[in-house]
């Protein structure tokens, strides 16, 4: 297995070949969002270490499309990690392996989910109420593949069990090579705020030497630095808060370098972005696919936006892609 080192003096985070300075800014593996196209308008913007979206381990060891679909990372996106979440312990190795053919710079498992559908199977969050077979099941699938394999999940599966404490040192036992930490219970699900306080325990916890990664309720860069500052995780994962707003990875990383505000992009540019995006998205879904794909986004690219309302009215509704392009050309000459 490749090692993982931290090197404090010199602010460089090292997972694998994978180095990072300063403070990383990772895109967490978000369901039906962190897609290629996303990515690498994300990783354009300053994301250090872009996550596919988590795909289920049955899925590809049936070699099911949407599964496999999946698995497909350019170059442009490196580093990616590759997230995979199942209960079945074969299963979950087979896909490891899987995933692995793929060449991803890291392997993740996701033990945070907290979504019904998911947690019914046993696997996400759910394993928070089993963490031996989370233990078992990690081992087996670092033994099982050369790539770096990491973990992401949550503090516990409620208030009343906040294991993570503890289970951090387990978890490192196994040779995983970094653990992110989502800062809520399963059964917040994303409500409430996100407690920090466990990341930093941890991070003060002199047998922990893997980095640790934190994540929950990142949204700005005044909050970014707030966070680095008082809990001092390794790195920063930002998830909701980059839907349909991959400037906030610049704004993070110049606030976190220079102290300072960046101005927000103009419509201008949220309207260039946007198209960049949706062009990405015929590339790989095709028209129907990247229109469906596109509506997601519509609030996070064009938030704050003054009269902005009624254009995205209609871009929710708009089934074609030219209607698009002219509903963005028209919203672009009503400001000027």
């Amino acid at each position: 297995m490749k090692d993982f080192i931290v090197l404090q003096q010199e602010s460089m985070l090292k997972i694998g070949d994978i180095s990072l300075e300063g403070t990383p800014l990772l895109l967490a593996p978000m369901e039906d969002i962190t897609d290629q196209p996303f990515r690498k308008i994300c990783k354009r913007f300053g994301a250090d270490l872009v996550y596919t979206e988590f795909i289920s381990s049955e899925g590809l060891i049936r070699d099911a499309g949407k599964s496999v679909k999946k698995l497909r990372i350019d170059q442009d996106e490196r580093p990616v990690g590759i997230q995979i979440f199942g209960h079945d312990i074969k299963s979950m190795v087979a896909a490891a392996r899987y995933a692995e053919k793929a060449n991803p710079e890291i392997i993740d498992l996701n033990y945070g989910c907290p979504v019904k559908k998911v947690i019914k199977k046993g696997a996400g969050a759910a394993l928070l109420k089993n963490p031996e077979h989370m233990i078992k099941m990690t081992r087996a699938i670092v033994e099982a593949v050369d790539v770096p394999v990491t973990v992401k999940t949550r503090l516990g599966w409620d208030n009343d069990s906040l294991i993570i404490d503890q289970l951090a040192e387990k978890l490192q036992d196994t040779g995983i090579k970094a653990l992110t930490i989502h800062g809520r219970t399963r059964s917040q699900l994303y409500k409430g705020v996100a407690d920090w306080s466990l990341i930093r325990k941890i991070k003060q916890n002199p047998n922990i030497e893997i980095p640790i990664i934190g994540n929950g309720d990142i949204d700005s860069s005044v909050k970014a630095k707030e966070y680095t500052e008082t809990y001092n995780p390794d790195a920063l994962m930002i998830g909701r808060a980059a839907i349909g707003n991959p400037w906030i990875f610049r704004e993070v990383k110049y606030f976190l370098e220079k102290g300072e505000t960046l101005p927000q992009p103009t419509l201008e540019e949220r309207i260039i972005v946007c198209l960049e995006h949706l062009q990405e998205e015929l590339e790989v879904k095709g028209e129907r696919g990247a229109v469906i794909e596109m509506r997601k986004n519509y609030s996070g690219y064009f938030k704050g936006i003054a009269n902005f309302k009624h254009h995205k009215i209609k871009l929710m509704q708009a089934d074609n892609l030219h209607d698009i392009r002219q509903i963005l050309n028209e919203a672009k000459d009503s400001q000027n």
